[in-house]
């Protein structure tokens, strides 16, 4: 008896190995503000975050990584060539720098070398994924990837051979890991957990994350198991309402218990790869009257202690937002993390519910059973 619980305790240590840690770092928009480059920067590239959404269209905007903070390693070839990506959920594809990229954006981050890996097995196949300020091209590739000690085998990914503008050249991150679904993925390319799944590499067909607040460290993504810690208030599970993005549908929106927006119903998509809550233009603009804030965004941060929550209304449960989360502050100016933007859809308009609403849950994305579960955090 005693063997077996030995034994069973030391099969979820090993299901624990498959956590990615996250790391917390400075935004581009922080780093771009800091070197005096952001008005300039923004003024020559529009931040178009609607872009990444419509539907049919190969389109990426890479702006749309300008606010993330969370980025994680993993590892490409045999011996190992390591690359910081950031894990998202609002795309499909794997792809980092190659040695055959000549762009500065490349230069200054870490390329793979398909000469140096063993294991690599080259493609005629060509990717192309365009952006707001130009387009990713390169080549499709085969080779061993490496995500928290899971090995994934002939895994296809993309090897830029060039890069979107100067915007590249100042991100903290060397390339993307979309754990979207298949079907939006760019040349038909498998995405990493669907070849997880399919070798078995997993011990259950999902992945979950935990996004810390502030400063706090401890951010992760695990893949196949759900860490109990973070579901002590149980978990709300939510159906997809496609499988394309991590969509699901929403009821309402409301402030102080009062319908605000998506009073007749919405989508909403779950995405790790976006940092703000992106909302349609009419509640945007709705939004900003009732907290109070400029049409910028911009509010008094003596104002914030007495803004109400956002409550997210959800599959019949209320899943809400305190100020504390969707209020930025930097250098003694405040601002809602809200960007408005309009993508229609057959189902009614859409809402993205980005980093700001992610860090308030533990949030489980479950494939076996295309659903979403929310876990509020203390």
């Amino acid at each position: 008896m005693k063997l077996l619980l030995l034994l069973a305790l030391v099969g979820l240590a090993q299901g624990l190995e498959t956590r990615v840690p996250l790391r917390k770092m400075k935004s581009l928009r922080q780093r771009l503000r800091e070197q005096g480059l952001l008005e300039s920067y923004l003024e020559q590239h529009p931040y178009n975050l609607a872009a990444k959404y419509f539907p049919g269209i190969a389109v990426e905007p890479l702006e749309n990584y300008m606010d993330d903070e969370y980025f994680g390693t993993i590892s490409i070839g045999t011996p190992p060539q390591e690359f910081t990506v950031v894990f998202d959920t609002g795309s499909s594809n794997l792809w980092v720098p190659s040695v055959f990229c000549s762009s500065p954006a490349c230069r200054n981050h870490n390329r793979f070398n398909p000469a140096e890996s063993s294991t690599f097995l080259s493609t005629n196949d060509t990717l192309f994924i365009a952006y707001g300020t130009g387009s990713m091209t390169g080549v499709l590739g085969y080779d061993t990837v490496d995500v928290a000690g899971i090995n994934v085998r002939n895994q296809i990914f993309g090897l830029a051979e060039t890069e979107p503008g100067d915007f590249f050249y100042y991100t903290p991150f060397d390339g993307i890991l979309g754990l979207a679904f298949p079907s939006i993925a760019s040349s038909g390319a498998t995405p990493v957990f669907d070849n997880m799944m399919t070798e078995n590499l997993v011990d259950r067909n999902l992945f979950s994350v935990y996004l810390s607040r502030d400063d706090e460290g401890g951010s992760f993504v695990l893949f196949g198991a759900i860490d109990p810690y973070y579901t002590t208030r149980g978990i709300s599970w939510i159906p997809l309402s496609a499988e394309t993005y991590w969509q699901i549908s929403m009821q309402s929106v409301s402030v102080s218990g009062t319908p605000v927006a998506c009073s007749s119903g919405c989508q909403a998509i779950v995405d790790t790869g976006t940092t703000l809550l992106a909302v349609p233009i009419r509640a945007f603009r709705t939004l900003m009257r009732l907290l109070g804030a400029s049409s910028s965004g911009e509010i008094s941060c003596e104002a914030v202690r007495n803004l109400p929550s956002l409550i997210f209304h959800i599959n019949g449960k209320q899943f809400p937002v305190p100020p504390r989360a969707y209020v930025l502050r930097s250098n003694g100016y405040c601002s809602l993390a809200l960007q408005g933007m309009d993508v229609p859809t057959e189902e009614g308009e859409l809402w993205i519910l980005g980093d700001v609403f992610i860090r308030e849950y533990y949030v489980i994305f479950d494939r076996a059973n295309n659903k979403v579960g929310l876990s509020r955090l203390p």
